[in-house]
């Protein structure tokens, strides 16, 4: 039985030994968070411009870019047990840089959750239109917003009952509908849109994720080895690509359309309404999850405050849900698009520091024997700030190859080679006040 937190959920600390899962509790969450509808329509969107089989080279591809990305990354977060933005303080960005990265990481998800909260809201409405729009957004967030109150042990329950039951609907829903067709004709079958190219598919695929990619860490770092997370990873990855994606494309075929949302509904009626809302689900709750964890240590650098996560939750939470029944969001989608491009850079800056550069590798190394974090971190790196402004905009403009690809290979090379030319320097220390876990509700603030 794995040991629990309270509602802090080790946000500014280590998770310790026994609070870890097994690595299949881990991945049945990851897949839950890859196979959520958004890749439905991914899948719809390659089936629509792609043959099947060009549309399973471009998952492919794709899915092994996300995979290394994924598995580096998780590594770092299982071997250190801290969430993204705060182990960056020690991977390259300092301590006010993973400020930067909370706030980023916060404002960006915080955003999906509630466009998503209403994107659900609208199928909820569709079955059962005894509540308007707006209260089925605000009931679907604040569901949420309780089960992600209760930290990673409540969100893995819910994982363990959404997921097979997810799976079961989807299969049902392309029974329904593939059943009317010949899958060796769809499968050999042009597709019925625009031809999208290879290059333009794998870009849909790894740029989808990319965001999922790097928040890697808020999941892994409750994994026990760095074997479970590439078990996980390939597993989670590569069944929620293939398995949602692939079924995207087909259906995609068969209906000659890209909208699969109406296609569900339309097919199997209020089953469809429940996969569209399970299939959100698994990805929202990690959306909140993570956005709280970053807004808490943008608290702890910012002000000073240490804010239990629960606390922080609810309050993001409540928002998120307010502002997705005010149906404001949608008009934020561009700069949540526009948030995105810092993303990737983000991912390969953490793994050149800890694997290559490793300046503050050795800190890391010796706290972690003692179960504690460093006793200080760099404030800033200039530097790191530099390579990741160039590198979004690399992922942003340049024009060949794919975006986020880019912008992760640019970010790693310019802080590898920045490091071997001593170009990567700390300014200033921080002491790092670790809190104690234990305090529960005594720990709001310090």
């Amino acid at each position: 039985m794995e040991a629990r937190s309270d509602g802090n959920d080790y946000a500014l600390t280590r998770v310790p030994e026994e609070a870890r899962y097994s690595w299949f509790s881990v991945a049945v969450q990851r897949f839950g968070q890859v196979s959520a509808l958004a890749q439905f329509l991914l899948g719809a969107t390659l089936g629509y411009g792609m043959t099947f089989w060009g549309a399973f080279w471009a998952l492919t591809a794709g899915a092994v870019i996300l995979e290394i990305v994924c598995i580096y990354i998780g590594i770092i977060g299982v071997r250190e047990g801290l969430n993204t933005s705060v182990v960056a303080r020690w991977c390259g960005f300092g301590h006010a840089g993973s400020a930067v990265i909370g706030l980023v990481i916060g404002i960006s998800l915080i955003g999906w959750f509630g466009i998503q909260s209403a994107v659900s809201a609208t199928g909820l409405h569709a079955i059962m239109p005894f509540l308007p729009h707006w209260a089925w957004a605000l009931a679907f967030g604040l569901v949420i917003t309780l089960v992600v109150l209760r930290g990673f042990g409540s969100m893995q329950l819910i994982a363990n009952i959404t997921v097979p039951l997810f799976l079961i609907l989807v299969g049902w829903a392309v029974i329904s509908e593939l059943r009317k067709h010949s899958i060796a004709d769809l499968v050999a079958s042009a597709p019925a849109g625009p031809q999208l190219s290879f290059l333009a598919g794998t870009t849909i695929v790894a740029g989808g994720f990319i965001a999922g990619a790097v928040i890697t860490p808020d999941m892994t770092r409750f994994n026990r080895t760095t074997g479970d997370v590439v078990k996980q990873t390939l597993v989670g990855i590569t069944l929620g690509e293939y398995v949602i994606g692939l079924t995207g494309v087909l259906l995609a075929h068969a209906v000659r359309s890209a909208d699969i949302t109406v296609i569900i509904m339309s097919s199997v009626g209020w089953v469809g309404v429940l996969v569209i809302v399970l299939g959100t689900f698994k990805i929202n709750d990690w959306n909140l999850y993570s956005s709280g964890l970053g807004i808490v240590n943008f608290i702890d650098v910012v002000f000073g405050r240490r804010i239990n996560r629960a606390v922080v939750t609810g309050v993001i939470g409540v928002i998120g849900s307010v502002l997705a029944a005010a149906g404001i969001l949608g008009s934020f989608k561009s700069f949540l698009i526009l948030l995105g491009v810092g993303f990737p850079p983000i991912a390969g800056i953490m793994v050149a520091e800890y694997f290559v550069v490793k300046l503050w590798r050795k800190e890391l190394d010796e706290s972690r024997d003692n179960r504690a974090l460093p006793a200080t971190s760099p404030t800033w790196v200039p530097a790191t700030l530099v390579i990741w402004l160039i590198s979004a905009l690399i992922g942003k403009y340049v024009a060949f190859g794919l975006p986020s690809v880019n912008a992760v290979v640019a970010a790693f090379v310019l802080y590898v080679v920045a490091g071997k030319l001593g170009w990567i320097r700390g300014v200033g220390r921080t002491a790092t006040e670790e809190p104690h876990e234990s305090t529960g509700a005594s720990a709001l603030t310090r």
